[in-house]
């Protein structure tokens, strides 16, 4: 309280304010499926009726046995039938009612996953690279698959539970009354010992969600580099990893389950005590029959003993629902986490949209860095007409890749400006500004889907010719048609059953049909033999012709021919000028040619 009182709030008045924040977002999820949530609450309301009217029949029965020293089996034969009518009607309400729950899980599972999906694509690149993508794929998967757990058994047991406990005690007071307030008293106590056991619960299941997602992301992380991780010796220490992390998320789960199995029997104990007291009480009053002070009949007794357990079991089934739901909770704080995550800013209200540039670039004083105490870029200015060729070069860490993401506006400087054909590209729609670059990057990526789709990837309405003419101008053509379906082959996850060269060389035909006006090759030609790369210089002088083309190249052969020559250091552009002035400077510039050629 006191730490309340000094305007500092506790650890665990986080926890319950993130709990309760996450609860009403749940409820959020299931608000447009209220009409299929009032079908299955009435559904289950049906369900509960029809269940506990069959004990007032069996009581009916027991006593038309037993009543007048005779079976009446005319009365028992019509109690029967009705029994059987009732089990049919509730076995199908509870179908229905079963499938109306899976639908609206389902589709709450469904808007979530398309939702953290589009979040990953507007969320800053930022945000990303600080990000593993295991655990984002943890969240995205695992952490709602756990949601729909929760949510399934919710509406399936936590409708027909509340409704059955309403309704036993209705009956229950009908043919009992103090029999039924002892009942009311001392049932509740399983909640209280499931609100406590379930408390301890929920802190675990947060940490095993946490710990699950450091598991998928060592795991992935391992399986995209299995190659390297054998090659250089590293399986032993990658298990040590593996195996620390693994030992964490299986003492969290083990606590967790712990915590989460003591709920049921603990509730089933206080209510087995409470329903032996009942019947023990019963047999009393049934007792008091011989000496005419009879308050229950056998029948009587039997539905009320049967409405007890009934009455007792929505207690174990609502308590191991909470305790299942605490995981839950959890797995859904942690999507909700990455659904608040703020995505890029949006594009301004007067931002223009550019339809085909000319190809002017202007950087003028730009600064940038990723850390705001380590400068990167500083006072960086560059104007580039439209049609020139461009080269950046200089040593790993100077900044060449970063001024390309600055290009494409994957990240916004932080003084300073850049303009395409004049304009500013903060204002500029983003989807436009990267629709007027071609990118070729060193590190490769292809989708899961045929050759053809691949190439087509920035131009989905290109013909098979223009993409056949796209794939012999990147001399992609013949190995193309070597493989096994030609065009129509299909391409495993990230091109795994591709050579490095050859997945590069998609890659360049991709941006050969698409042909926007400016062009950037980030060391486009690093995963190809020199006789292609030959060729494929000469394919790129072709297609760089009227356009502005930004190359960061580490091998200085392939610039040459660059109208301007950007020699970059610590972030700063400390030499500028083509080849021949270049060499003529005698400076930096003069000492990379010379490392690379001079011994040749």
């Amino acid at each position: 309280m006191s730490e309340k009182i000094n305007g500092v709030i506790s650890e665990e008045d986080r926890k319950k304010s993130r709990r309760k924040s996450t609860m009403s977002r749940i409820l959020l999820c299931i608000r447009p499926y209220l009409p299929l949530v009032i079908l299955s609450l009435v559904l289950a309301v049906i369900s509960v009726f029809l269940q506990l009217i069959i004990p007032v029949w069996i009581g009916d029965g027991v006593d038309a046995i037993m009543g007048k020293g005779s079976v009446d089996f005319s009365t028992l034969l019509k109690i029967i039938r009705k029994i059987v009518i009732c089990i049919c009607l509730t076995a199908a309400a509870q179908w229905i009612m079963n499938h109306v729950n899976n639908v609206i899980t389902y589709r709450i599972v469904r808007d979530l996953r398309v939702q953290a999906f589009h979040k990953i694509h507007s969320i800053p690149l930022s945000w990303l690279d600080t990000h593993s993508s295991g655990d984002l794929l943890s969240r995205v998967i695992t952490d709602i698959e756990q949601l729909s757990d929760g949510l399934l058994l919710g509406f399936t047991q936590l409708f027909t539970g509340v409704i059955t406990i309403i309704g036993t005690i209705i009956f229950m007071v009908s043919l009992q009354p103090l029999a039924t307030l002892i009942v009311v008293v001392f049932t509740p106590l399983s909640f209280v010992i499931a609100k406590f056991i379930s408390s301890h619960a929920y802190s675990y299941f947060q940490k095993q969600s946490a710990a699950r997602g450091n598991v998928t992301d060592l795991t992935n992380e391992m399986l995209g580099g299995l190659k390297v991780v054998q090659t250089f010796g590293h399986e032993k220490k990658a298990m040590d990893e593996f195996s620390e992390r693994n030992h964490e998320l299986s003492g969290y789960s083990l606590k967790a389950t712990f915590f989460s199995s003591l709920t049921n029997p603990a509730t089933r104990f206080v209510n087995s005590l409470i329903y032996d007291g009942v019947a023990l009480a019963g047999c009393l009053l049934c007792f008091l029959s011989p000496f005419g002070g009879a308050v229950m009949t056998v029948g009587s007794l039997t539905s009320f003993l049967s409405y007890v357990k009934q009455y007792s079991q929505p207690f174990n089934d609502i308590t191991g629902v909470l305790t299942e739901f605490q995981n839950s909770v959890a797995s859904a704080a942690r999507v909700f986490e990455l659904l608040d995550t703020k995505p890029e800013p949006a594009d301004d209200s007067d931002a223009v949209t550019l339809e085909h540039a000319s190809g002017a670039v202007k950087l003028d004083h730009v600064a940038f860095s990723y850390v705001p105490e380590k400068p990167l870029i500083e006072d960086l200015n560059v104007n580039v007409q439209p049609g020139q060729r461009i080269a950046i070069v200089g040593p790993t860490g100077c900044g060449k890749t970063t001024l390309i993401n600055l290009l494409m506006r994957f990240y916004d400087v932080d003084s300073g400006s850049i303009t395409v054909d004049g304009t500013d590209i903060r204002h500029i729609v983003r989807t436009s500004l990267r629709d007027n670059y071609g990118m070729v990057l060193q590190d490769t990526w292809l989708k899961s889907g045929t050759i053809r789709e691949n190439i087509s990837y920035g131009n989905p309405d290109a013909t098979d010719e223009e993409i056949i003419a796209a794939a012999k101008k990147a001399y992609a053509h013949s190995f193309i048609m070597r493989m096994p379906k030609g065009y129509d082959t299909e391409i495993e996850e990230n091109g795994g059953n591709l050579s490095a060269g050859q997945k590069q060389l998609l890659c360049i035909a991709r941006v050969m049909l698409h042909l926007p006006p400016i062009l950037i090759l980030d060391e486009a030609t690093s995963s190809i033999d020199t006789l292609t790369e030959i060729r494929i210089q000469k394919a790129f002088d072709e297609m760089m012709k009227g356009r502005t083309s930004f190359v960061v190249a580490h091998r200085l052969s392939t610039i040459r021919d660059a109208d301007e020559i950007l020699v970059m250091r610590d972030g700063h552009i400390i030499e500028q000028g083509n080849h021949e002035q270049l060499l003529q400077k005698n400076g930096f510039y003069k000492q990379l040619y010379s490392a690379q050629f001079e011994r040749s």
